[in-house]
């Protein structure tokens, strides 16, 4: 993509009504545009990297046996009266009513809609287990939004739900997602830690809250120290075979966050050195409820004896959304956002120091066509800014590698290259530097 082509409105200036860093740094690549208070237009470079994210979960999702849906963002009152949730739910719920005066709502959550689905779809045990998912649009009427898609009133969001005949195959599932999280957050480069918590209004008696540590973090969460150096499950893990093993070394040691934390478990079961106590962000929430919404609401199926069965069910779900300042907030630097490969909205910046330089433009033209037969993803600077503003826009946006291509260079055949990460910038042959952003890109898409 050719930057004088694309759609960036860059802020060379923080923007007084962001508080936390990834608000900040949204709004000043020019990620979102606030529409209203916590509902937020998503602009171009923003889109990608959601999208990005979004591929990464549906993935994972699909990887581990569940099938994708898509279901209304509003809902009939009538199947929240079904399940009691209705008037329990509170003011973040925002009701509204047709033109023929029905009760309507924008879902929060989608349990009672799937539930009905499955109900009136599903009569036998053989049809069991079954995990369905859907990536979309969720609004929550917060009291008083704020830190930008951190705390938005308007969010994106995956929602999955099983289905199972008894108890312990609903455990099943729950470990089925509960590997499945473990690698999508280790595939967007989070280290995101597992920690008993709260049911909260979802309901269950199991459940964990997926973290991670960043100051801003509105959890304060306890945890032993090796659970965030932990082994991921590789992509060729068995998702129909025993995943306890897995799922028993990762909650073995002890993390929990603020809500569920035991002080004196926690000091008697992790060694001094070991104990970790920091802020954290929660990205994913998973829950087992057992027969919460499938006994009020019918959801039954005939057993294998015959006898009519109530289903159990989880809920899985993922702030897609949320995930893009999560990862901003954990990756950052005083320059701008440091944007890890797999969910950067380009792997490649390409800078014309010159542009209108004959050679230059000669030069770069020619880098950007290999790089795009090469399958890299390149943002082409050929605007007439100054080189210091081409720096800083590519720093801010946060662009894995740039090459960096000037009119002195070229005289010797050189250009520069340089990892956003850690700043290091290295001055080889035009050959060279192709070589490596290539090597670089294509060697950090090698997943786990």
């Amino acid at each position: 993509m050719h930057l004088s082509r694309y759609f960036l409105p860059v802020l060379r200036d923080t923007p007084k009504e962001a508080e936390i860093v990834s608000h900040q740094l949204m709004l000043r690549a020019g990620m979102i545009k606030q529409s209203a208070a916590g509902i937020y237009s998503w602009l171009p470079l923003g889109l990608k990297v959601l999208k990005k994210i979004e591929a990464i979960v549906r993935e994972e999702q699909n990887r581990a046996g569940a099938v994708e849906v898509l279901m209304p963002t509003v809902q009939s009152a009538d199947l929240w009266r079904e399940s009691g949730r209705y008037e329990a739910y509170g003011k973040e719920m925002l009701r509204i009513t047709d033109r023929h005066e029905r009760d309507m709502l924008y879902g929060p959550t989608a349990e009672e809609v799937i539930t009905a689905i499955f109900r009136d779809s599903v009569k036998s045990y053989r049809d069991l287990p079954k995990n369905l998912y859907n990536i979309q649009w969720k609004f929550r009427d917060e009291i008083r939004p704020r830190f930008g898609v951190m705390r938005g009133r308007e969010f994106l969001m995956k929602d999955a739900y099983s289905f199972d005949l008894t108890a312990e195959d609903a455990r099943r599932s729950y470990q089925r997602m509960f590997v499945a999280y473990l690698r999508t957050f280790a595939r967007m480069g989070l280290k995101a830690v597992p920690m008993a918590a709260d049911t909260g209004p979802i309901g269950g008696d199991l459940s964990h809250e997926f973290i991670i540590l960043a100051d801003t973090g509105e959890s304060q969460v306890f945890c032993h120290r090796d659970l965030i150096e932990g082994a991921i499950p590789p992509a060729d893990t068995d998702f129909l075979g025993d995943l306890s093993p897995i799922v028993d070394a990762w909650t073995s040691l002890y993390a929990a966050t603020d809500e569920m934390h035991d002080a004196k478990r926690f000091d008697t079961e992790v060694p001094a050195e070991s104990q970790v106590t920091a802020r954290g962000i929660e990205i994913g929430h998973i829950f087992f409820f057992g027969t919460k919404y499938a006994e009020p609401m019918g959801a039954r199926v005939q057993g294998p004896d015959g006898q009519m069965v109530t289903l159990q069910m989880g809920s899985y779900g993922i702030g897609v959304s949320r995930l893009v300042g999560a990862i901003i907030e954990a990756s950052h630097d005083d320059a701008g956002i440091v944007w890890p490969l797999p969910v950067a909205p380009f792997e490649v910046g390409l800078l014309n120091l010159r542009t209108g330089d004959a050679a230059t433009d000669a030069a770069c033209a020619d880098l950007y066509g290999k790089l795009r037969n090469a399958g890299i993803d390149v943002l082409y600077d050929d605007t007439d800014e100054r080189a210091g503003a081409k720096f800083s826009t590519m720093d801010i946006i946060g662009i894995p590698y740039q090459l960096i291509v000037g009119p002195k260079g070229l005289k010797t055949g050189e250009l520069e290259v340089k990892v956003r990460a850690d700043g290091t910038r290295e001055t080889v042959s035009l050959e060279a530097g192709l070589a490596r952003v290539i090597d670089l890109v294509q060697s950090g898409r090698v997943l786990c």
